[in-house]
């Protein structure tokens, strides 16, 4: 699995607009409103680098409203959950 995180100006006038066309794409996962230099921060989860380039710069660049973006890949996924998962045995909890 691919994540990138692409953080996207967008028209302020269609903040909400941009965010429910880019969710609606394959490959996007979930889109943030977000605070600080960007308006909207997408999720991307796809299974190969070349699945990058049709989503991002082929089609969330080009939702109307878009400004511009900026893209970070992934290299680790680190979350509670997967660590609760990683650390449970099977054993019941001592209490």
């Amino acid at each position: 699995m691919v994540t990138a995180i692409v953080f996207v100006k967008a028209d302020v006038a269609r903040i909400h607009e941009v965010a429910e066309a880019i969710v609606a794409l394959d490959g996007v996962s979930e889109v943030y409103s977000i605070t600080g230099e960007h308006d909207l921060m997408a999720m991307v989860r796809v299974t190969t680098h070349e699945e990058l380039n049709d989503i991002i710069p082929g089609r969330l660049n080009k939702v109307p409203g878009v400004v511009g973006s900026e893209t970070h890949i992934a290299f680790r996924t680190y979350s509670q959950h997967d660590l609760e998962q990683a650390f449970a045995l099977g054993l019941p909890d001592a209490d």
